[in-house]
């Protein structure tokens, strides 16, 4: 019988932050979770791109606590200050059962959110669930920033990566996410996923079963940086699958930066759609540029989003 993922957390490397700490005797570094598997919310979630919430929704797990500290997080309710918050803790059967009960509530996947800290507990628990029935497909939903050692010992356990590229530019990741080597990172960390798990494939429904689906968040002012991300993953793959995402709103810290205290122009949006168009990127997906107030969560409710 092979160990438990979760034994490495006696010397945490599970990110790139590599701290080290012995999180099964509690220690804490950036993350601010030692080895127990702490969830905020779990339930089904309409407000993911089409495939991967489709008509039935999206069996949503959100791990609490963050290796980032995004200046503008719209979830640093959970990521940040989950300490203010309630979370459950549970076992790995006790997840384990979580993923069965969402799969009964006809989720069409379970999404883990904020996977990084948490990929070996989390791995843990996709293995049991597995041996108890669970069948549809795994969603790796991550800011990026991940270990691509860690990622490649979880192979064959996630279906569907779907990760950010927020910066391509490391000035960017220092200012507004406390993170220095961000863009060294990310180009890695896509080349594993794709490696894993091939573009993005979907079923007649158009419900997504297996692949890569990326995502970036348009930071306004900031479109140099946008075109870097877009043209990596044009250079990538022109048929990589790419959400492009306008709903930036000033959330959490935003406001201590004058430049991205604003959300972002129609303007802005277009430019950035034509130019992925012209890159060559035509699996992408748009958002329209209202989504900015419909895509905040409030964590203090049962039901954080107000997706219909």
């Amino acid at each position: 019988m092979n160990e438990p993922f979760t034994n490495q957390l006696s010397h945490c490397t599970c990110c790139p932050r590599n701290c080290g700490v012995n999180r099964i005797a509690g220690k804490l570094a950036v993350c601010k979770v030692g080895s127990e598997i702490r969830i905020s919310h779990a339930g089904l979630h309409f407000g993911e791109e089409p495939p991967i919430s489709g008509t039935q929704g999206s069996g949503t797990i959100f791990f609490a606590g963050c290796n980032l500290r995004c200046a503008f997080c719209q979830n640093y309710q959970i990521s940040q200050e989950f300490q203010r918050h309630p979370s459950r803790v549970l076992s790995v059967d006790g997840l384990a059962d979580e993923m069965l009960q969402l799969q009964s509530a006809g989720a069409h996947n379970i999404n883990f959110v904020s996977p990084s800290h948490m990929i070996f507990q989390m791995a843990d628990a996709i293995i049991v669930a597995r041996q108890k029935g669970l069948v549809i497909p795994i969603v790796y939903n991550t800011n990026g920033y991940d270990s691509v050692d860690a990622l490649r010992q979880i192979r064959g356990l996630v279906d569907i990566y779907l990760p950010d590229i927020k910066y391509m530019d490391d000035k960017l990741g220092k200012r507004y996410s406390a993170v220095l080597d961000y863009a060294e990172i990310i180009p890695g960390v896509l080349r594993e996923m794709l490696d894993q798990v091939g573009h993005l494939q979907m079923d007649e429904d158009g419900i997504a079963t297996h692949g890569l689906l990326v995502r970036h968040l348009v930071l306004p002012g900031q479109l140099e940086n946008t075109r870097l991300c877009l043209r990596f993953l044009a250079d990538l793959s022109p048929d990589i699958s790419v959400s492009i995402m306008s709903q930036y709103s000033p959330q959490h810290k935003a406001g201590k930066y004058p430049e991205i205290n604003r959300t972002l122009t129609k303007e802005e949006y277009d430019g950035i759609t034509e130019y992925a168009l012209d890159l060559g990127l035509e699996n992408a997906f748009v958002q329209e540029i209202e989504s900015q107030a419909a895509c905040l969560p409030d964590f203090e409710q049962a039901n954080p989003f107000n997706f219909a």
